[in-house]
């Protein structure tokens, strides 16, 4: 048998394994795309230096009866983060800040920041927070922070009304923070993990440190170099025909999760995402395709590097893909949220990454030191240095949770071994 940390496979090997992995075009056919749940999906699997196999499925606009394509283009929402995330590494790698430091030294308007004990918009009652918010904090979620969406507390609701951190959000990134700035954090820094507009604040950030708008250090340091010529914050006249739609279920679509369509929520010749935005997303507005965030994948498989190119250095994506929550626990452990794109149990989060730490604990089958995150429309990918893999999902179904298609994708790849 083949040594799974090595790259000499046998064609036997080889063939076996892709054989194994032609059950995903089955299961996604007769499970998903034929009855109806989904409209299309794009599956990819990388392993050992070459594309080992890709399902193609369904359509990209079913109302135009557009057929998916490897260049479709798809809302990526949440995958943004990990991408914001190595873009603001590669200012810590350029000794621009220390992880440690005050978010205030950057952001002064949040030097004295707040924590909820009661009341609502307008009449907030709060106590001081236990320490200032760091950086790391952004980084890790444990920043006090919070999604409107979570639907949880007063701050939620505060964050629904002004209208922060979505992203179709009206305003800019520094209307954002000043409104922050005037908001409480559900909990003290490093006291909880919570789902957030945090990788938004880092995309701030970013632009405020480098000096140049957050969307072109993005283009200039990370899409042109990797060559992914097909990321960007809206979607260009010349490539609206490649433009996924994107469907709904349930509450948010008016069929019910068992129903056999879902609903058109963002149709792709009327989109937002037609213009470029005046809030700069990086917690969750990218588009991407298959094959360009593949690239951005693989230069984190090989340590932060593609075809000559080095975005990042090995020992800070090492960095980032350890598990960061304060005491070393598990997300069950600290989590304060009601969604995330994570799976909870031995699975910890890094730096802009969940990183599974026990991988019998998951009850999925995976390697420590995997790491991964997922987007609002069901999109998902996950590397596995130990492996030398990297498995992609694309498609365009809201809520993330509506199915357990991740947690079926990975049985079905990991049986394939």
């Amino acid at each position: 048998m083949s040594d799974p940390r090595s790259n000499a496979v046998s064609p036997e090997d080889k063939h076996a394994f892709r054989a194994r992995l032609e059950r995903i075009d089955r299961f996604m056919a007769d499970e998903y795309v034929g009855p109806g749940k989904l409209a299309g999906s794009l599956v990819q699997v990388w392993r050992h230096g070459e594309l080992a196999f890709t399902s193609l499925q369904g359509m990209a606009d079913r109302e135009r009866e557009v057929p998916l394509a490897e260049d479709t283009i798809f809302r990526i929402y949440s995958m943004s983060k990990p991408i914001t995330s190595v873009a603001f590494m590669m200012l810590f790698e350029e000794g621009r800040f220390a992880l440690d430091e005050p978010v205030s030294r950057f952001i002064p308007e949040w030097a004295d920041l707040q924590v909820f004990e009661s009341g609502q918009l307008g009449a907030f009652q709060t106590r001081p927070a236990s320490r200032p918010m760091q950086l790391v904090d952004l980084m890790r979620h444990t920043s006090g922070l919070t999604y409107g969406f979570q639907q949880r507390s007063p701050v939620d609701a505060a964050y629904r009304e002004l209208k922060l951190g979505g992203v179709d959000t009206h305003g800019t990134l520094d209307t954002m923070i000043s409104a922050l700035a005037g908001l409480p954090l559900e909990f003290s820094p490093g006291e909880a993990w919570n789902y957030s507009v945090s990788t938004d604040v880092l995309g701030y950030l970013v632009g405020k440190i480098s000096g140049m708008p957050f969307e072109q250090f993005l283009r200039e340091r990370i899409f042109g170099p990797l060559g992914m010529t097909d990321t960007a914050f809206h979607v260009p006249d010349d490539k609206v025909q490649r433009f996924s739609g994107c469907y709904t279920i349930g509450q948010l679509g008016g069929a019910s999760a068992t129903g056999s369509k879902p609903a058109l929520q963002d149709d792709p010749r009327d989109s937002h995402y037609l213009k470029p935005p005046s809030f700069v997303s990086g917690g969750g507005g990218l588009v991407s395709t298959a094959a360009d965030y593949m690239r951005f994948a693989r230069m984190l498989l090989a340590g932060g590097t593609l075809d000559g190119v080095r975005i990042i250095g090995r020992k800070t994506l090492e960095l980032m893909t350890a598990n960061h929550l304060p005491g070393g626990v598990d997300l069950p452990q600290l989590s304060r949220s009601m969604f995330s794109e994570a799976a909870y149990h031995g699975v910890g989060f890094g730096l802009g990454f969940a990183t599974t730490q026990v991988a019998s604990r998951t009850l999925v089958p995976g390697n420590a030191g995997d790491f991964f995150w997922g987007g609002a429309a069901s999109t998902f990918f996950w590397v596995d240095p130990k492996e030398d893999m990297i498995v992609l999902l694309l498609t365009q179904l809201i809520p993330s949770s509506a199915y357990p298609l991740r947690r079926q994708l990975r049985t079905l790849v990991y049986s394939a071994l």
